[in-house]
């Protein structure tokens, strides 16, 4: 398992919290704001700079006026998803 914020999963997660702010109509600044946090919070997350822990992941949501369960749901079938055709792809490799 990699731990770095530099994997296709990752990238997707963070494009996923991206999507959450822009889709609430937030800038970095207003929704480190309604995080309590600094601007580069929110900028190290959406970068790769610093990873966001499952209780963090619920605030954005909530901050983002998202239901943090269903869009961790949605989240989880993406990566899946990922998954698979990551999967699918290494197999075409080894024949």
């Amino acid at each position: 398992m990699e731990k770095s914020t530099f994997t296709r999963l990752y990238a997707a997660f963070k494009k996923r919290l991206v999507q959450l702010r822009k889709r609430a109509g937030l800038t970095q600044r207003q929704l480190a704001a309604r995080l309590g946090r600094e601007r580069s919070f929110v900028s190290r997350i959406e970068v790769g700079e610093r990873r966001l822990d499952l209780i963090e992941f619920y605030w954005v949501a909530r901050a983002c006026n998202e239901n943090p369960a269903k869009e961790a749901l949605r989240l989880m079938h993406e990566l899946q998803d990922l998954e698979k055709q990551e999967s699918k792809a290494k197999r075409g490799r080894k024949r």
